[in-house]
């Protein structure tokens, strides 16, 4: 069996300078490809493209778009695409604070379970994206040196739009109609366990302890990717992501 061929990447990622790895094949065979697709549907439809990609958290959904950007703006075959974040659609820290809901019998603040589908204004994010396919709006960012939601950060003039987030083929009470608003749909998969050591260390290069982060994966994280696995709608491709970051399409 043959090595992979990994090349790095220099990109910007919320505003700072990072370096990313992917496999050239993967990129060649997986991330082109679907790129063409959406760039077959803007021509054949001769309008602006919505397409989602859902996704638990820490599979590196948003440096993966901007790869995407990167990509299409590269490309003259391809259609350029604007990539976009549905974390911006966070209720505000002011209003996770003060809201509540009750699990497992005990009261507990919004915020104790940020990332959760209940911390985010789905009937907002609806909306947007109702009226980022018709005309250029703007688009609210989660800023993550804040924690805390940016409003209209964005101008959304894209004519392919890529939005990626966890819960935008969640199959629950205020968002399972929301994939119907996409053009195309792509769902990444990953096995849990794969995932927790990703989730924690995020947190605390975040600033939590290690203490606090693991409690927080336990309590929010862990809940969150379980809810993805068993509340998806189908996607129209499916990917895996692998143990060493890579992707492998799901026939």
């Amino acid at each position: 069996m043959s090595s992979k061929r990994w090349k790095s990447y220099d990109m910007v990622i919320n505003g700072l300078p990072q370096r990313v790895k992917y496999n050239e094949d993967t990129v060649n065979d997986l991330f082109i490809p679907l790129l063409k697709k959406l760039t077959e549907i803007k021509k054949r439809e001769q309008r602006k493209v919505m397409a989602f990609v859902a996704a638990p958290p820490a599979t590196g959904k948003s440096t993966l778009l901007n790869f995407l950007e990167q990509l299409s703006k590269a490309n003259e075959e391809l259609g350029e695409i604007q990539s976009l974040g549905m974390d911006g659609f966070h209720y505000p820290n002011s209003y996770l604070e003060t809201h509540y809901l009750e699990r497992a019998g005990e009261k507990i603040t919004l915020k104790s379970i940020k990332g959760a589908p209940e911390t985010f204004d789905a009937e907002r994010l609806r909306i947007k994206i109702d009226e980022a396919k018709r005309q250029a709006s703007r688009w609210p960012i989660y800023d993550r040196r804040i924690h805390d939601v940016v409003e209209d950060a964005l101008v959304v003039n894209g004519n392919i739009l890529l939005v990626e987030g966890n819960w935008l083929l969640l199959d629950e009470p205020r968002w399972q109609n929301l994939h119907e608003l996409a053009d195309y749909t792509l769902c990444i998969q990953v096995a849990p366990e794969l995932l927790k050591n990703r989730l924690i260390q995020r947190k605390i290069q975040g600033g939590l302890s290690k203490e606090d982060a693991e409690r927080f994966y336990e309590t929010s994280d862990r809940l969150n990717v379980e809810r993805i696995a068993g509340h998806t709608v189908p996607a129209d491709e499916t990917w895996q992501m692998l143990e060493d970051g890579d992707f492998a399409e799901l026939k």
